[in-house]
């Protein structure tokens, strides 16, 4: 079955209530939420209720930063199919709006959680916070659940054997330093950009090099330059190819663009909607004072690309 993906708490149908769910924003869906979700899972195996996730759209980082620098990790789209991938069958994914800012941890917790989606269990994480100000805690929601019918369980920091810390902060710092090994060791896959394919300047079709072009949106963005990548077509499909992620000097382009070459492909991907696991950072984004310059850079950086790759 598809997950199913609900977005609001209102009104909510007796078939759509009644989740074990996990609490939290899950940006990344990396290893430490998953631990999350793992408790969520063993307390919807115990209630013989349904296994839901409960996150926001938009991230709250976003409602009360409108002008943050782009940070996420992920799409909705993404979450929604990394959980889909862990067995989750339900995604609440509830409007984060002036409304839900507003909340109390106590309105938050009888309004939405018990009353809206009727939760029979929540699963947070230790550092979970909710509420207006944040000033609700794991315990603040154990100690209300009591009162309200569902139980609560809290996953302690979890990082990995060899000390590698598992969270959205450490993912961001290896995409930053463009540690694409690191960030995958922590969110137990390739960290992946996925957009619609867009017109660019076609200066790559002019030395024999087409590239699907997909703008970068709300994505952090990690360390400009050139990538080994997979590339994820609608049809099911999965396509090697280099990329780059950046502004290219020596066009002076103002928006960053992911630009990538699919190896071995001409088909036409313009508005179609492509994921492209960034693999390995082969080399930092720099000026060439000629096309041919870039020419000869480019098949050096896809002939190391294809060795990464294979």
């Amino acid at each position: 079955m598809p997950i199913d993906i609900i977005r609001d708490w209102r009104d909510l149908p007796a078939s759509q209530r009644g989740a074990a769910a996990a609490l939290g924003a899950f940006d990344g869906v990396h290893r430490g939420h998953q631990a999350v979700i793992a408790s969520a899972r063993q307390a919807a195996d115990r209630l013989n209720a349904p296994l839901g996730v409960v996150s926001f759209d938009p991230h709250p980082r976003r409602f009360f930063q409108r002008d943050a620098a782009p940070f996420r990790l992920m799409t909705p789209d993404q979450m929604a199919r990394a959980l889909e991938s862990l067995g989750v069958d339900r995604l609440y994914l509830l409007p984060f709006d002036a409304g839900m800012a507003a909340m109390t941890d106590e309105a938050f917790a009888v309004d939405v959680l018990a009353n809206g989606l009727g939760l029979t269990h929540a699963s947070v994480g230790f550092d979970f916070t909710y509420g207006k100000g944040r000033t609700g805690s794991p315990e603040a929601l154990a100690r209300i659940g009591r009162s309200l019918a569902f139980t609560v369980s809290v996953t302690e920091r979890i990082d990995d054997a060899g000390g590698l810390k598992l969270s959205s902060s450490a993912v961001r710092e290896a995409l930053n330093a463009g540690d694409m090994d690191r960030a995958a060791k922590i969110l137990g896959r390739p960290f992946a950009i996925q957009g619609e394919v867009v017109h660019g300047d076609k200066r790559g079709r002019t030395i024999g090099i087409p590239t699907a072009n997909v703008r970068l949106g709300d994505y952090m963005r990690p360390a400009y330059g050139v990538y080994a990548t997979r590339t994820h077509l609608p049809d099911g499909r999965v396509i090697d190819g280099v990329a780059n992620l950046g502004v290219r000097p020596m066009f002076e382009i103002a928006e960053p663009l992911l630009e990538v070459w699919l190896f071995d492909f001409a088909e036409d991907l313009y508005g179609q909607t492509i994921e492209t696991e960034l693999v390995a950072l082969l080399r930092g984004e720099r000026n060439f004072d000629s096309l041919d310059a870039l020419k000869v850079q480019i098949d050096a950086d896809a002939e190391a690309a294809r060795a990464v790759l294979q």
